[in-house]
């Protein structure tokens, strides 16, 4: 499971839709708007009228916390007051957390004067989810986390034999049916929706009707095929101070277009050790054991291609990645880990015909640059994946060793990096 992290936009616009199937009296309209660097204002209250029909809140919306200790949420604002504060504020470089970024993305939404503030948050462990809630939300939660309560919930169990009312700070008084109801709604929609973690500080009630003022939310990317319909073309945005290069961008949009899995984000463009690994699982592993090697200084790139990538997929993979580690030479070499596990049903052979095209392309940059490659590989088809891999090493005139199954996953690692030591 990979936890990625969405946008308060998308948070409160999925809580606005279906949690009322869990909560028929959730009010919450989900009056949004989303601005970018490319937003037509003009069309845009065209299409949100209430923008002009109310007071606002503007924040930026890129994956950060303490937006308002840093000054950078406005409140209780007119359009034309929203108007000026985004052309301040579109493009301007800030530095949070101790990470410098642009701002680029902005959420507006309604204004709502409130007083109490509440908190809650529900987060995915090992042996089942957990409720967190406190009656005094806002940005002193963490300094009043004696005052939260904590659920934990059995996901066989579930949450409805759960006694919650009990369990709730006597401080809520004649609230304190209408916080459980919320809870109970807001679990069930967050185990439903494929969330790993949700926290909203802080909600209020407002004219007897609970509404979220703020959302932080993470996805589990590998429920994605099981909530298509309701992610409905969501985009998981990049973390706040990171943008990605050209290379990575053709590798997001090769993926994009594919019901294979073609990942790659750049660590290091200097780095001596480069990996092309097969599966999400296993790029974990291999990266792991680089880095227990002593070698995390020297990864250049993290990613995967998995999912029965066609040739011509896999080609176009293996060329991005030989392009980048080929552009300067370094006088100890670098190498290639081309591995993975024991594939399911990705045909090794079909995959490897695209890399072995990529490579005998790239043969001159390779033996330039000084490239040893090392493979492991098993699956369908493996022998004939690896028999051409074999054949390539004796005319390419670049070093290649070759391992199947019966050679531990990672143990082309420690092989290559014991030379790339020196």
């Amino acid at each position: 499971m990979a936890q990625r992290g969405i946008r308060e936009y998308d948070a409160k616009r999925l809580l606005a839709k279906f949690l009322p199937e869990y909560l028929s009296e959730f009010s919450y309209k989900g009056d949004l708007a989303l601005v970018g660097p490319d937003t037509d204002l003009e069309e845009l209250v065209a299409a949100n009228p209430w923008l002009k029909e109310g007071r606002l809140v503007v924040k930026p919306d890129q994956l950060f916390g303490k937006r308002g200790k840093h000054g950078l949420v406005l409140l209780d604002a007119n359009w034309d007051g929203a108007k000026r504060y985004l052309k301040e504020n579109m493009g301007k470089e800030v530095v949070v957390g101790g990470i410098a970024g642009r701002l680029t993305h902005f959420l507006i939404e309604p204004f709502i004067p409130h007083e109490g503030e509440f908190y809650v948050a529900i987060s995915s462990s090992s042996d089942g989810d957990n409720i967190f809630f406190s009656p005094e939300g806002g940005v002193s939660v963490e300094e009043n986390w004696d005052k939260v309560v904590q659920l934990h919930i059995n996901v066989l169990a579930g949450i409805d034999s759960m006694d919650i009312k009990s369990k709730l700070p006597k401080s809520l008084a004649g609230q304190s049916e209408a916080v459980e109801k919320f809870i109970r709604a807001l679990y069930k929609f967050y185990a439903e929706t494929g969330f790993a973690y949700l926290e909203i500080n802080p909600f209020a009630i407002h004219i007897g009707a609970i509404v979220p003022l703020d959302m932080v939310a993470k996805l589990d990317d590998a429920d994605e095929y099981w909530q298509r319909k309701r992610w409905n073309g969501l985009i998981f945005p990049e973390p706040f101070g990171r943008s990605l290069s050209k290379e990575e961008l053709f590798i997001k949009e090769l993926d994009s277009k594919t019901g294979a899995s073609l990942k790659l984000t750049i660590l290091n463009p200097d780095g001596r050790v480069w990996t092309m690994v097969a599966g999400g699982g296993a790029s974990v592993i291999y990266a792991d054991t680089i880095c227990d090697l002593g070698f995390a200084g020297e990864m250049a790139n993290y990613g995967e291609y998995s999912g029965d990538p066609n040739t011509e997929e896999t080609y176009y993979y293996t060329k991005t990645i030989l392009d980048l580690m080929t552009r300067k030479k370094d006088p100890r070499g670098k190498v290639l880990l081309i591995g993975g596990a024991i594939a399911n049903f990705t045909d090794v052979a079909k995959t490897f015909k695209g890399v072995t095209m990529a490579l005998e392309e790239y043969r001159n940059k390779l033996q330039d640059a000084g490239v040893k490659i090392y493979v492991r590989r098993g699956g369908p088809n493996y022998e004939l994946g690896l028999k051409l891999m074999r054949d390539l090493g004796k005319r390419l005139g670049v070093p290649i060793e070759v391992y199947g199954p019966e050679t531990h996953m990672t143990r082309i690692v420690p092989l290559a990096l014991e030379g790339a030591s020196q």
